[in-house]
């Protein structure tokens, strides 16, 4: 209690310094706003003046904020600690709270709201995928010369064959369609009868290669193929979204060799999943020095979304985890490494997020983007590489519309302005809002994890007075969410809400489909792939115009 006291004390402390920057941050107008922004089409060069860098973006899955060792954890993960000590932390990068969201916005630049994937995540029954309207990143770096290549886990939608990587700009693709699977052998149920094969190779199931080999080390070998049978004096993109370490809970029995002391049986088999992939990133990094690419690569790490406690993962000492908008479920482990990078072994705790990808390394990579392509990303290499200011100061962590659980949410607790029975959140310089309902909201201590089965009574639970559907928090002075200033500055609520109000008129509508009984890998030889056919759908059409202009002749002779 009384820790907790004193941190409620050194927060509201922290509010006496920060709040009125805060608030006057707050009051930019749109033209000092745009000014704070860099050019998208704008950036320094990586190495020598006609040089592209070649690019290596790694994915992992699930990775809890706490589950690196630089972040204080107990599971060892020396080459990711090396990596960023050598490199730039990201100590204030936001993703998503969930898989199919971070990928979006990663491959394309745009926000949740901009794509209609706001709600949830894209079900292996669905018939839905990333709008194909949009241009994707690696189809923008092969514009300027770039060979593409994506190996792990796609989940952006497969049920017609355009909705491919090989279709969204990748030159080649090894690895699984549906956001999770056995790591073995990679079979994946949706429900009950409906299972399926879920390891691809381009266009086509890859059983050649279903050997029972570990994902995480089986991806590792294809990345180390791909890189020794490329010229490394032309530029490569490679797209590795490690499965590691979404559930379930498997891994190679000599990683639970350091980890026989946690009694927690998920947290030992997550640290188990950690430690193989860390090795297979520093056989990653080993196989870019080999085959002569490292002096002039980028190598950027990123986890998707916060971790799971009830699968092992960690956010400590951050509120909430996966799935919510607290902070939990939000802010990421991220580190750029690169010998190109101006200012090495620093920390970068500028705003940061995941949609800056898309301009930052096509910039990098000597390409354009197009001026009618409508980006939320900023090109953020100058606050990276030379610590320079961010260009970004808000992000709209996203508004769907779908999910309207808060029961007590309205218009007027909204101020007329916004329906609190939405779930949204936003960040505009320090502060950050939320609406609705924003999901399980414990904060996991590490004790948590200290006996044998999930544990719940070491967690910090807070009761929400009822009714309670808008918080408001000054992320700068309170990380970890623990005073709402909600009923304090209401002055700056509504301006918030505003804001979220002012980003829903560029909403376009959600796509969140029912499921399509077709979509059954007993249908597709026992395989999770396409099974929408264009070709199927004009017959249709072209059988039920036909019927309909035989009804008209008929109704004409009567």
């Amino acid at each position: 209690m009384l820790a907790l006291g004193l941190l409620a004390g050194l927060s509201v402390l922290s509010l006496l310094t920060y709040g009125y920057l805060s608030w006057d941050s707050l009051r930019l107008g749109a033209g000092q706003k745009e000014a704070t922004r860099s050019g998208l089409g704008e950036g320094p060069e990586p190495g020598d003046p006609g040089s592209q860098p070649h690019i290596v973006f790694i994915l992992a899955d699930d990775q809890g904020f706490r589950d690196v060792g630089y972040h204080g954890s107990e599971i060892r993960t020396p080459t990711l600690d090396k990596l960023a000590a050598e490199g730039v932390k990201l100590e204030n990068y936001y993703v998503q709270p969930m898989c199919t969201p971070s990928r979006s916005q990663f491959i394309t630049g745009k926000y949740q709201i901009h794509t209609g994937l706001q709600h949830s995540i894209i079900r292996p029954t669905q018939p839905n995928c990333l709008p194909l309207d949009n241009v994707t990143l690696p189809q923008k770096l092969k514009e300027v010369g770039y060979s593409t290549h994506m190996v792990g886990k796609w989940h952006l939608g497969f049920y017609r064959r355009e909705c491919m990587p090989t279709q969204r700009g990748f030159d080649t693709f090894f690895g699984s369609l549906l956001g999770s699977g056995d790591y073995y052998t990679h079979f994946k149920c949706d429900s009950p009868g409906i299972c399926g094969y879920d390891l691809y190779e381009n266009d086509n199931a890859a059983w050649d290669h279903d050997n029972g080999i570990y994902s995480t080390q089986m991806y590792t070998q294809k990345v180390q193929q791909i890189l020794a049978s490329h010229n490394p004096r032309k530029p490569i993109f490679l797209y590795i979204a490690y499965q590691a370490v979404h559930s379930p809970l498997q891994a190679p029995g000599k990683y639970f060799e350091h980890y026989r002391s946690i009694n927690n049986i998920n947290r030992r088999r997550y640290a188990a999943m950690l430690a193989c992939l860390d090795e297979a990133i520093n056989n990653v990094t080993l196989a870019l020095k080999k085959y002569g690419y490292y002096e002039n690569s980028i190598i950027i790490y990123s986890s998707d979304n916060g971790g799971q406690p009830m699968a092992g993962g960690s956010n400590w000492p951050l509120r909430g985890s996966k799935g919510t908008y607290w902070e939990g479920g939000i802010r990421a482990v991220g580190f750029v490494h690169s010998p190109l990078l101006k200012n090495k072994g620093s920390v970068c705790k500028e705003l940061v997020h995941i949609t800056d990808w898309f301009p930052t390394l096509i910039t990098l990579a000597e390409g354009q983007i197009d001026e009618d392509i409508q980006l939320d990303g900023y090109d953020i290499w100058e606050t990276i590489s030379e610590g320079r200011r961010s260009p970004r100061v808000d992000i709209l962590h996203n508004i769907d519309p779908i999910y309207t659980k808060a029961k007590n949410g309205s218009w007027e607790a909204g101020y007329g302005i916004w329906n609190t029975a939405i779930q949204s959140a936003i960040r505009v310089n320090h502060w950050k809002l939320l609406t609705g309902n924003p999901g399980y909201s414990d904060w996991v201590p590490p004790q948590a994890f200290s006996n044998a089965g999930p544990n719940r009574w070491h967690n910090e639970r807070i009761s929400w007075s009822a009714g309670k559907t808008v918080w408001l928090f000054n992320i700068t002075a309170d990380p970890y969410e623990r005073v709402d200033l909600s009923a304090r500055y209401p002055d700056v609520v509504k301006q918030l809400l505003r804001r979220l109000s002012q980003f829903n008129k560029t909403a376009v509508p959600v796509r969140y489909p029912p499921k399509d009984p077709r979509s059954n890998p007993k249908l597709n030889g026992g395989v999770w792939g396409p099974w929408f056919k264009e070709d199927e759908k004009k017959k249709k059409s072209d059988k039920s115009k036909g019927a309909n202009k035989q009804k008209k002749n008929k109704n004409k002779n009567k």
